[in-house]
């Protein structure tokens, strides 16, 4: 890699790499308590977490500028783990997970995300934009009047100082500002350090104190299976959509395995598992950040944050972070998406809908991407259905069928119902495949169960006009051959 190349992923511009890496350490303090406190954890094992898994990723990850820490929905994963068998247990699942995204990363499953429609991602979007900021709801609702204030003034600041510079990102002077505000007047509002405190240490290296024996293993699988599933779709939807933001790409295959070994490295160092969140990347793109300095800075600034300038940190006003936080979810919704939902295919809007619906109301992004994966695919295999076709010719005793369209599950019982197998007077069917592919071994045994019928009636078939992925599939999966069937060349 030559040294232009270095610089464009690392640090296109070192000073906005720094700013939006600050902005994104500030933000990722709360989020990490909280989501310790989900788990039923001390929030020591959040922090931690996030300071490693930004810090290996930074180096090992596939997305530069993508922040990837302690989140939510990998926290929810863990609470029955953490009540039912204890924090050793957790830590050894943490590993374990690493592990698996390892592997995946080597079987290349992050090639799968082309299989995600544009219309889930949306989705996807859409629902964590509406997350993060209902998130954000108890902070806000019933605080009284200066918590409203402060949020108002922070939304003022945020969207309103770009106008005047873009020298520093206005989050990170918004944050600043409100903080010094709230510590000169005293202000009885609620505060990071009221979220839980903050450690005093750095984080040191140990194994999982659990007994290394099948029955951990047990306890743990089923756990590290879900963390695996979850942090890598989030992780590379995420991706996705700063592959998108920013106009570049990504690895895919080596996020995942960048993903399994900080997770790994938060297990070996009292942190949890994690994974991508977009909340914070969106906020480090926004400030600036396009390489993987900013991710690096985001993780390395946050432990000297917390060890070194913590009662400094106590004092930031949750109000100032909901204030980026709702700057975060109106940034991250896509709003063309509603002025378009009348004008897309109505499948499109539907499966874009579901998925928002099915995210919001479980609050499980993995679950709202299945469901929008799924209906997707439900929707395209109906369309294909449309363009399928049997034309019928009789040319005296010998009839032709000429099939057009892909044959697969979903067509299947179409192209056998399309056969007149108590017709008169035949005595020959040919089957013409010329404008017609098989897919799978519904579509194989549509033809065993057409051939096999034809000749129960005593009536010879001849297909004709397979192409070779099509005959190589038939001769692997079809039943109908035996010696002396006619085939015509270019048959099987």
């Amino acid at each position: 890699m030559t040294v232009t190349n270095l610089r464009s992923e690392w640090a296109p511009d070192i000073t906005r790499e720094i700013l939006a890496g600050t902005v994104v350490a500030l933000a990722l303090i709360p989020e990490a308590i909280a989501f310790s406190l989900i788990a039923g954890v001390d929030p020591k094992v959040g922090l931690y977490a996030s300071f490693c898994i930004a810090v290996i990723t930074a180096f090992a990850g596939g997305r530069p500028a993508m922040i990837s820490a302690a989140t939510g929905a990998m926290a929810l994963v863990m609470v029955s783990l953490v009540k039912e068998h204890g924090l050793g247990y957790l830590f050894a699942a943490t590993l374990l997970t690493g592990v698996f995204q390892i592997v995946a990363g080597v079987l290349r499953l992050g090639n799968l995300m082309r299989f995600v429609s544009r219309s889930v991602v949306t989705g996807f979007v859409n629902a964590l934009a509406i997350l993060i900021f209902l998130a954000q709801m108890p902070e806000l609702i019933g605080q009284g009047s200066i918590v409203y204030g402060m949020t108002a003034l922070g939304l003022a600041l945020i969207y309103g100082l770009p106008y005047l510079t873009k020298a520093v990102p206005s989050p990170l002077v918004t944050i600043v500002l409100l903080t010094g505000a709230s510590m000169a007047l005293g202000l009885p509002i609620h505060k990071v350090g009221d979220m839980g405190a903050l450690p005093t240490e750095l984080p040191a290296f140990a194994l999982p104190q659990v007994p290394f024996t099948l029955e951990t293993l047990r306890i743990i699988l089923p756990y590290a299976l879900t963390l695996t599933m979850v942090g890598l779709l989030e992780s590379l939807m995420t991706a996705a959509i700063l592959d998108e933001m920013t106009d570049t790409g990504s690895n895919k295959n080596r996020e995942c395995a960048g993903q399994g070994l900080a997770n790994i490295g938060a297990g070996l160092f009292g942190g949890m598992a994690g994974c991508a969140m977009i909340g914070q990347s969106v906020i480090n793109v926004s400030s600036g950040g396009r390489g993987r300095l900013s991710t690096l800075w985001a993780g390395a600034f946050l432990l000297f944050l917390i060890v070194v300038l913590g009662p400094y940190v106590a004092q930031i006003p949750m109000a100032a972070l909901v204030a980026v936080m709702i700057m975060v979810s109106i940034n991250t919704f896509q709003w063309n998406s509603v002025r378009t939902l009348l004008t897309n295919p109505k499948s499109s809007s539907v499966v874009m809908l579901g998925t928002v619906a099915v995210v919001v109301a479980t609050h499980d992004l993995a679950k709202g991407v299945l469901f929008g994966v799924v209906l997707s695919g439900l929707f395209f295999a109906h369309k294909v259905t449309r363009f399928f076709a049997v034309a019928s010719q009789r040319d005296g005793t010998l009839r032709t069928y000429r099939i057009t369209g892909q044959i697969f599950f979903a067509t299947g019982q179409a192209f056998h119902d399309a056969f007149d197998f108590r017709e008169a007077g035949l005595t020959g069917i040919v089957i013409d495949l010329n404008a017609a592919h098989f897919w799978d071994i519904t579509g194989v045994n549509a033809l065993d169960r057409v051939v096999l019928k034809f000749r129960h009636h005593g009536v010879p078939v001849e297909i004709t006009g397979m192409n070779p992925a099509t005959a190589t599939m038939v001769e692997r999966l079809g039943t109908h051959q035996k010696p002396g069937m006619a085939l015509a060349p270019g048959g099987h």
